[in-house]
């Protein structure tokens, strides 16, 4: 049982619950970020990325800055895309839009490969569009938290080697790392990007990344300055590095409190991740999407195989809103998120299961969710 004060569940696809030890760890005193307590902490938690990412090569290079997931969007742009460059961006929802967006700000050229909503694009036309420009980077979202739709990150890394083995494979993992399989090493990706506050169990704060050597290669060689002061792999790569040597180093100020906070999260982690991903897949499909299914309520993702198992995006039945079933939800002690997506947000609404309310099931919190759910759907429907 947690020591939590009373509070409604939190199941939307992030922030999500956070386990204890991890918020304790948030309460440690003020220290020195450059003192030798802290900088241990930190190599640590670096080292641990490795382990989470399955970043094997001694070339991959972690990195932990203050700022939300948005904040690695500008890292790729501002770092590893020249202005004038091409960028593939693989659209499964809201926030492909969103990464076009960024890249456009530095300067880069996005050319969206687009699916119909709850679809992905397919392995042959990711093939044929790669064909077509020499792309210097191809983005693909993990888990499309805008969706719930899970791209194949293996089958689509193996596709960019065999037709365009120039172009850097970059993965938002926003709403994937900690909860989804990722071999960062062995599957060939160039860059990951993601954000504490979802299934890496940490409060909101932290923008967290894994580069390949290759990524800092064209880094290193891309001739020009970086777009950005503060997203500049030139300031803040040195600090990551003296970090996790254990020396002290300066570039701006981290969060002591947070870092301690994912290290303790990471030391979780760490002790199982295979069975935390198989727990997550588990769940999703043997108890979340085996009840949706049974309330004869219908999901986004239109194929099994793209389905994300840390969130479950779901249309409202017919004559039910999202104004009528969330407020019933709540009064149930549950909060679930509404529709996001542009063409379809009044549509639909999101069930984050992710973290701590999947891997410790005496939480009880998703039996407690679809209950309430069932029941607020049959409250609605008699209205």
């Amino acid at each position: 049982m947690s020591s939590q004060a009373a509070h409604a569940t939190l199941l939307i696809p992030g922030p999500i619950e956070f386990h204890d030890d991890v918020l304790n760890s948030m309460a440690h005193h003020s220290e020195s970020h450059v003192g030798a307590a802290f900088v241990n902490v930190f190599g640590e938690t670096l080292s641990m990325l490795r382990k989470l990412f399955i970043a094997t090569a001694p070339t991959d290079q972690p990195l932990v800055v203050s700022g939300s997931g948005t904040l690695g969007w500008d890292f790729v742009a501002a770092n590893l895309i020249k202005p004038g460059e091409d960028a593939l961006v693989l659209h499964t929802g809201y926030f492909a839009d969103s990464f076009a967006d960024c890249i456009s700000t530095y300067g880069g050229v996005p050319t969206q490969l687009k699916a119909p909503v709850g679809s992905r694009p397919s392995i042959p036309e990711i093939k044929a569009a790669l064909q077509e420009k020499n792309y210097k980077v191809i983005t693909i979202t993990h888990v499309d938290t805008s969706t719930g739709v899970l791209s194949d990150i293996q089958a689509i890394a193996a596709a960019v080697k065999e037709v365009s083995p120039s172009t850097l494979v970059v993965v938002d993992g926003v709403c994937s790392v900690g909860c989804e399989e990722i071999q960062f090493t062995n599957w060939g990706i160039d860059v990951v990007l993601t954000a504490s506050q979802k299934a890496i169990g940490v409060p909101a704060g932290l923008c967290i990344m894994m580069m390949s050597g290759r990524a800092m290669d064209a880094f290193n060689n891309r001739g020009v300055a970086p777009g950005s002061y503060f997203a500049s792999f030139k300031n803040w790569i040195p600090i990551m590095q003296n970090y996790e040597a254990k020396k002290p180093s300066y570039f701006a100020t981290p969060s002591p409190q947070l870092i301690r906070a994912l290290h303790t999260s990471l030391s979780q982690f760490t002790n199982d991740m295979e069975g935390r991903f198989k727990q997550h897949k588990k769940v999703s499909v043997e108890v979340v999407k085996a009840r949706i299914e049974a309330m004869g309520l219908k999901q986004l993702a239109s194929e099994p195989e793209a389905r994300a198992n840390g969130m479950t995006a779901i249309y409202l039945p017919e004559g039910i809103t999202a104004a009528e079933l969330l407020p019933k939800l709540l009064a149930k002690g549950v909060i679930f998120a509404g529709g996001l997506h542009r063409e379809c947000a009044p549509k639909y609404f999101r069930f984050g299961h992710m973290g701590v309310s999947v891997t410790d099931g005496g939480l009880g919190h998703i039996e407690k969710a679809l209950n309430a759910l069932e029941e607020s759907i049959k409250e609605c429907k008699k209205n």
